[in-house]
Formats: structure tokens, C-alpha cells, sequence
């Protein structure tokens, strides 16, 4: 079938993006599911620092590439092998598909899918199709999703259902944000009762963070960023301080863990020092990849501290986007309060300059 979508036409290309246009938007076709394949129509994309990660260079994935990995939509219809999905059904996409078969789906969601992460990285589907084409060239799949489009085919284990009720751009940040961040919070920082979590970084994914570390209510939530609008949002959403990190630093705040969420080293440093002995400094950040922090080893020995990686949360996301569904219908988790704008597809290279520049917490793409 024909549609229409945002193509990564080649990486790199310099900021604003407004000017260097490096996404275009193209007609595409797109193949029928395989048997374990479903077709969707997107109602609602988010736009994640990972897609920027994408078009500025610091992930290296092949192109052309149909981008998008935090989406929602109907279902449309589904292969042979599907059986537990229903035509009309609202379901949110995961970036990261599992094939419960591998080392990394034997850890409950603390190490990725092997076999997920090999066709991301590849560019195809989690079985290793590829649907996508422009004028009889092959256009790659981003993290098995490829949501800024009209459509999509992805594989069932990228899909969750969750409910007619939830809104469509609602139900697209659960898939990254909220379940990166949010996710995060429940399964890698793990507070008990009582301690206190720093919160480094208030893009989509620290803002998910902090609304779950509100809605545990299991201690004081303390958020940093130097973007002054965000910090205000974070007190909004009940914060209970909310800092520059040079006022996080000159007044010596420390909590029992430390959440870092902003993907650079400087915001790594933060999260560490602001970490009391004992606590965990947990990473859900993506850097580049030559990056590099710097850490005291006497200061994790002596004040026995642990750091943790966290990617995707850490997350099921079978098990946590339907857990994060419900506590937004019982009114405790305000996922909405994330969407800071909502755009039109042909946005999207204004959207990409939005998030280099550090204004952004969440877009959303809306389609019709």
C-alpha cells in the first residue's frame, strides 16, 4: 500500500534542520504483514531525542530510514499467526520487540532482546523483514517501528493494546518516554519507603520519571535542569524542589538515588555526586558514543555506591505499559502533562531543531 512518511535521508547534516531539511517527506510503499506481522494505522508519533540521536549522527543507522519509534494507532489487520489482536484495536508501539527466546528476555527487562536489538541495529523487522521501499529502493525501518508515517507494519511482539480509552497521544509517549523513564524509576532506582530521588534532565523521559517517582509517593522527588520552564513544569507536577545543577551543587543537595536522563556525561557527573552512600545512580541516558565521565572508584568503594545502566527502562513492555495505562485512568499519573506541543508531520524538521536546542519536552506528531 501507499503512504506517506518522514524519511532520514542521510545523517549529519548540519543544525537548523530547517535549513538542511535532512528528513523529507515522501511517498512510500509499504508490503503486507508477514504471519506474525501487523499492520497499523498511527494516529499519534512522539518525537525523541533518539530520533534526533539519529538524524545528528551520534547513532549510526543506515539510510534512507523511515523514522519514528514512540507511536500509537489502530490496528488495521494482521497476520496468520496473530490471533489476539482485533481489527480497530488501540495499541501502543515498543521500540525494543522481545523474542522471549533469548539470554537477554531471561532477565525480566534488565538486558535487551538480543534478537530485537540485532534488527534494530540492521534496520529491519524483529524476523528480519523489510516493507519498505521508495521508487524501488529500499527505505530501512527504525527500532522495528518506523511511526512517522501514516502507517506502519511491525512485528506483534512491537505492539501492546491498551485500551480505546486512553488518547491516541497518550497512548504513543507510554512506548519511550513513559516507559524508558517511568519505567526507570519502578525497576532500576527501586526506592523503599521514604528515600529521596534526584531526577538529572527533564526532556520527555525525565519529566515520565518524575511524574512516576510522584505518583510511588514513596519520598522527596527533587528535579534539575537548566531550562528554567521546566523546572517550574516540574514543581507543577508535584516536585519538591526543583534546581539549576550549579544550584544543585552550591547548596550540596544530595538524595538516597540519583536518576540521570539527559544523555551527557556533564548530566552523568550531576546525578553521581548527588547520590548519598548507599544509593544508586541509575543512567537511562544515550551519549555519544565516545563520550566520557568522570567518577571517583575510592568514592563507589568507600561510600559503597552502586551505578546502573537502565535501556528502555529496564522495562517488560508487556507487563509495564498496561501498569503505566492504569495509573493514568486512576488519575495519579498525568501523562499528558509531557506533550509540550503538538505538530504536523511536515513539522518535523522544525521539531528536530526544538530538540537540539534543549525547548522541547515532548512533541507530538498528529495525524487525521
Amino acid at each position: 500500500m501507499r503512504i506517506t512518511g518522514a524519511v532520514l535521508e542521510e545523517t549529519g547534516r548540519a543544525a537548523p534542520y530547517t535549513a538542511s531539511r535532512p528528513i523529507s517527506i515522501s511517498e512510500l510503499d509499504l508490503g503486507e504483514p508477514g504471519p506474525t506481522e501487523v499492520l497499523v494505522r498511527i494516529e499519534a508519533a512522539g518525537v525523541c531525542h533518539s530520533d534526533l540521536s539519529v538524524v545528528d549522527g551520534n547513532r549510526v543507522r543506515p539510510t534512507p530510514m523511515l523514522l519514528g519509534h514512540e507511536a500509537a494507532g489502530r490496528v488495521v489487520s494482521a497476520g496468520s499467526d496473530v490471533t489476539d489482536l482485533d481489527a480497530g484495536e488501540r495499541v501502543t508501539m515498543a521500540f525494543l520487540p522481545r523474542c522471549e527466546d533469548c539470554d537477554g528476555c531471561r532477565t525480566d527487562g534488565r538486558l535487551p532482546c538480543e534478537r530485537g536489538t540485532a534488527s534494530n541495529n540492521a534496520g529491519t523487522l524483529l524476523r528480519g523483514s523489510r516493507l519498505l521501499s521508495r521508487g524501488g529502493e529500499r527505505v530501512f525501518h527504525h527500532l522495528g517501528v518506523s511511526g512517522f508515517a501514516t502507517h506502519a507494519v511491525v512485528d506483534r511482539a512491537s505492539v501492546v493494546p491498551v485500551g480505546d480509552d486512553v488518547p491516541p497521544e497518550v497512548a504513543a509517549v507510554l512506548g519511550c518516554a513513559v516507559l524508558t523513564g517511568g519505567g526507570a524509576m519502578l525497576n532500576a532506582v527501586r526506592r523503599e519507603r521514604g528515600e529521596s530521588v534526584v531526577i538529572v534532565g527533564l526532556g520527555g523521559v525525565g519529566v515520565a520519571a518524575l511524574i512516576a517517582a510522584v505518583a510511588e509517593n514513596a519520598g522527596p522527588v527533587i528535579a534539575v535542569d537548566s531550562v528554567r520552564e521546566k523546572l517550574e513544569l516540574a514543581l507543577e507536577l508535584g516536585a519538591d524542589e526543583a534546581v539549576t545543577p550549579d544550584e544543585l551543587a552550591e547548596r550540596g543537595i544530595r538524595a538516597a538515588h540519583a536518576l540521570e536522563c539527559a544523555g551527557h556525561p556533564r548530566a552523568f557527573e550531576t546525578a553521581f555526586r548527588a547520590t548519598m552512600p548507599g544509593g544508586r545512580t541509575v543512567t537511562v541516558g544515550l551519549p555519544h558514543p565516545e563520550a566520557l565521565a568522570e567518577v571517583s572508584p575510592l568514592t563507589i568503594t568507600a561510600e559503597a555506591r552502586t551505578i546502573i545502566g537502565s535501556y528502555l527502562g529496564s522495562a517488560v513492555p508487556a507487563r509495564d505499559i498496561p501498569r503505566f495505562a492504569q495509573w493514568w485512568r486512576e488519575g495519579r499519573f498525568p501523562v499528558e502533562k509531557l506533550i509540550s506541543r503538538r505538530i504536523r508531520l511536515e513539522d518535523i524538521n522544525d521539531a528536530m531543531d526544538e530538540l537540539a536546542e534543549g525547548r522541547a519536552v515532548r512533541q507530538v506528531i498528529l495525524f487525521d
